[in-house]
């Protein structure tokens, strides 16, 4: 449930720099292949709330919950400390998902609109990534889209203004990592999730990410 506590903590962005603009990525996604791709990362008779393959917590598999008063249905609020991720409805209530944020001071919270979203993105490294993780650099020129891709089956771009700030609520081949800090920047979930989430989340919605755990213990 989402907590008074959690929304009272400000959600200014800590925003850095402007990154620079990247050179267009030579890597593509097969639209030919979605399907059987969607097919793949799916678990045989799936039901969110009890598929469970990946071995996640139970309370990271989606589920509803009471939403706070006064929120804007459609947006996404990420509980940073909890590891979840709300999707506010229109009744009154929130999806509830399990997600992955950040290592480190790579999670920035902050409040950012949607400004695009994909299925089955394509994916390249930042510079300041490939500075950070050297292997990166062989996938300088893009990585093509498909199960492995570190974006998975589904992204939701997150903007500020008609800055594209990199960071990114995706799915991952990693669910493993969910409940975890594990990103260089974005918010992960599992793929049959975020392919839910993704059907019902508009362009121009807002997602707000609260502080993580470290900031709200200096606040305290």
């Amino acid at each position: 449930m989402l907590t008074k506590r959690h929304f009272i903590i400000s959600a200014a962005a800590l925003f850095s720099a402007p990154l620079a603009v990247l050179p267009a990525a030579a890597a593509t996604t097969d639209r030919s292949k979605w399907a059987l791709w969607d097919a793949q990362v799916t678990p045989a008779s799936y039901d969110p709330s009890t598929s469970n393959p990946w071995g996640v917590g139970e309370r990271f598999l989606p589920r509803i919950v009471e939403a706070n008063p006064g929120l804007t249905p459609g947006d996404i609020h990420v509980d940073a400390v909890a590891r979840y991720l709300y999707h506010i409805r229109d009744d009154g209530t929130a999806m509830r998902y399990g997600v992955a944020i950040a290592r480190g001071n790579l999670y920035e919270p902050g409040t950012y609109s949607i400004r695009r979203k994909a299925k089955w993105p394509t994916w390249t490294p930042t510079s300041a990534m490939m500075l950070r993780d050297p292997i990166y650099k062989q996938h300088a020129d893009g990585m093509n889209g498909g199960p492995t891709n570190p974006l998975g089956s589904r992204a939701l771009y997150l903007y500020v203004g008609n800055r594209d700030t990199y960071l990114r609520i995706h799915g991952s081949p990693s669910p493993k990592s969910i409940g975890g800090r594990a990103s260089s920047g974005c918010v992960r979930m599992i793929m049959p999730h975020i392919n839910d989430l993704y059907e019902n989340v508009s362009t121009g919605s807002k997602a707000t990410l609260y502080a993580p755990e470290d900031a709200v213990t200096a606040q305290s």
